[in-house]
């Protein structure tokens, strides 16, 4: 049986949740572009992309990607592949908070400068 695809609220809830994970980071900024696509930078530098809570698109570290890519909800991500980004579909199936968590905090490590990545776990 297929897994359902998350409501509108639910997908709300989501990203109101990656927010909160991303902007507890330092020097953290929300930023819409391209029309209508969130992100979230440091020191303008864009680490995160939620969509519209239905996926997690992050840098990811190189040593991982393989294990990340064998993961059938990732993929790698469509224009920034070759930078080490992956995207995480998140928009069915239960949601693993820890992991997600873990993503957005790697990803932010790796674009933030030293002294702030530092600052992270």
């Amino acid at each position: 049986m297929a897994a359902r695809r998350r409501t509108a609220a639910q997908l709300d809830a989501q990203l109101q949740r990656m927010r909160d994970l991303a902007m507890a980071l330092p020097e953290v900024t929300e930023q819409v572009t391209w029309g209508t696509d969130i992100n979230f930078r440091v020191r303008n530098k864009i680490f995160l992309f939620p969509g519209s809570g239905d996926q997690v698109c992050v840098k990811a570290d190189r040593d991982e990607l393989p294990a990340l890519l064998a993961d059938p909800r990732v993929r790698p991500a469509p224009y920034l592949a070759r930078g080490g980004w992956i995207v995480l579909d998140v928009s069915t199936g239960r949601v693993d908070w820890d992991e997600i968590r873990e993503l957005v905090h790697t990803s932010y490590r790796l674009i933030a400068p030293k002294k702030l990545a530092a600052l992270v776990d």
